[in-house]
């Protein structure tokens, strides 16, 4: 394992992540402004608000493996800006219709597609910045630079729902969309900031030649399918005993989060009394978990065996996914807000413990694509889970809620049993090398 380092992490990287931060604000306030709108002026219920967290994280599923391959090809960093800039335009015609004779040209078909439109962005930045990121900073800073980037998601999901339940309340919807807007700006700025040839400078010395073969430039003479190199990337996912586990899990604990997420804002204002403020704080106790996880990764990696912080999120999220289910008997706030801290603080341990491994174990001229698989399977799953609770809500009538929110719980133990019984567990630290 290369030695963790203290030095300054370079300019470019920080513009990385001051975009970041910013891009991640924006989607945070337009994911929590969405169904608050939604439930406000069309009185939507689960099976509404779970139609529209589809939309929203539909991109991921239908773009991530184009995106992937964008970013292995071209500049990683062009990808992030035109992705951004689309975002700019869908949060400004949003905040346009809502603030337009008093929202009577909003709709819920604009509040998904718009939705939709606006998660293009996301897509791109969870793609290209993890694979830019060993480009611009040395092997030895990747835990502490992934750590920073999850750190300013973290601030981002703390601060976006409960900023968005604030203005929502107070502007009804348009000054928070006008928001999103302006921070996706701010996105777009950093990232001119960025070297234009950053998606080709970077080195592999953590891949051996084996797997350097498999993952040849795209723009090779030989004439290839164009989806070849997903299937390398797929391939090379697949055989690895470590990536595979990481893979399923990823799948299971997305779809059993966003059958939570359908029924949650619903579940806060019909049943637990909480108004567009109370769930905004609600949901931002998520971002501070996230907070605490992000700033504790690094040093749980540098102090425990890896395996160890790689399990610490799959097995949090089951004691947060029980402790939401038990807003069905108690109904309290306080129990619901505990859930979304602990959602917040174990699986980002997950997320920077996992993307360091995944870093390590991918040769570079394979990053775009193995970040889109992976993203594929994180965020990809999540419109299916989201369909699936609303198809739950739909079936269940007047029990439609919590036969969500017990479902999702059924979903984490699931999640938990596959990377506990994979080989995940036993890892010590991290591989010099790919394993044969």
């Amino acid at each position: 394992m290369t030695p963790p380092t203290t030095a300054p992490l370079p300019r470019p990287f920080r513009h990385l992540a001051v975009a970041n931060l910013a891009a991640q604000a924006a989607e945070q306030i337009s994911l929590a402004a969405v169904p608050i709108v939604a439930v406000l002026a069309f009185a939507a219920g689960a099976r509404e608000v779970g139609v529209l967290a589809a939309a929203q994280s539909l991109p991921f599923l239908l773009l991530a493996l184009p995106f992937g391959l964008w970013a292995d090809r071209a500049s990683r960093r062009r990808l992030m800006v035109a992705a951004e800039a689309l975002r700019v335009l869908a949060m400004a015609l949003l905040a346009a219709l809502v603030m337009v004779a008093g929202g009577a040209a909003l709709s819920m078909p604009a509040l998904a597609a718009l939705g939709f439109a606006g998660a293009v962005g996301t897509v791109a930045f969870s793609v290209a910045a993890p694979a830019m990121v060993p480009s611009l900073v040395p092997t030895a800073g990747l835990a502490r630079a992934n750590g920073r980037l999850e750190l300013a998601r973290s601030l981002a999901f703390a601060a976006g729902p409960a900023l968005a339940g604030v203005v929502v309340a107070a502007t009804g919807g348009g000054g928070a969309f006008a928001l999103a807007a302006a921070l996706s700006a701010l996105a777009v700025w950093q990232l001119r900031h960025l070297p234009h040839d950053a998606a080709r400078t970077a080195s592999s010395s953590a891949a051996p030649a084996a797997a350097a073969a498999a993952a040849a430039p795209i723009d090779s003479t030989a004439p290839r399918p164009t989806w070849a190199p997903l299937v390398d990337g797929a391939r090379f996912v697949w055989h690895d005993r470590w990536l595979r586990p990481m893979l399923l899990t990823a799948v299971v604990w997305n779809l059993a989060w966003m059958m939570l997420q359908a029924a949650y804002v619903p579940h806060a204002m019909q049943h637990l009394g909480l108004g567009a403020r109370g769930v905004g704080l609600t949901l931002s106790l998520y971002g501070a978990g996230m907070v605490l996880g992000a700033l504790a990764a690094p040093r749980l990696m540098a102090g425990l065996p890896l395996g160890v912080a790689v399990v610490f999120g799959p097995l949090v999220s089951v004691a947060a996914a029980l402790t939401m289910a038990a807003t069905l008997a108690w109904p309290q706030p306080a129990l619901a807000a505990l859930s979304f801290f602990l959602f917040g603080a174990g699986p980002i341990v997950w997320t920077v413990s996992t993307t360091t491994l995944r870093q390590t174990l991918t040769p570079t001229a394979m990053l775009g694509r193995v970040g889109s698989i992976f993203l594929t399977a994180n965020a990809g799953a999540r419109p299916l889970g989201a369909a699936l609770g609303a198809a739950v809500a739909a079936l269940s009538g007047a029990q439609g809620i919590a036969a969500c929110l017990l479902l999702a719980a059924g979903g984490f133990v699931v999640q938990a049993v596959l990377v506990m019984g994979s080989a995940l567990r036993t890892l010590r630290a991290l591989p010099a090398h790919r394993p044969g």
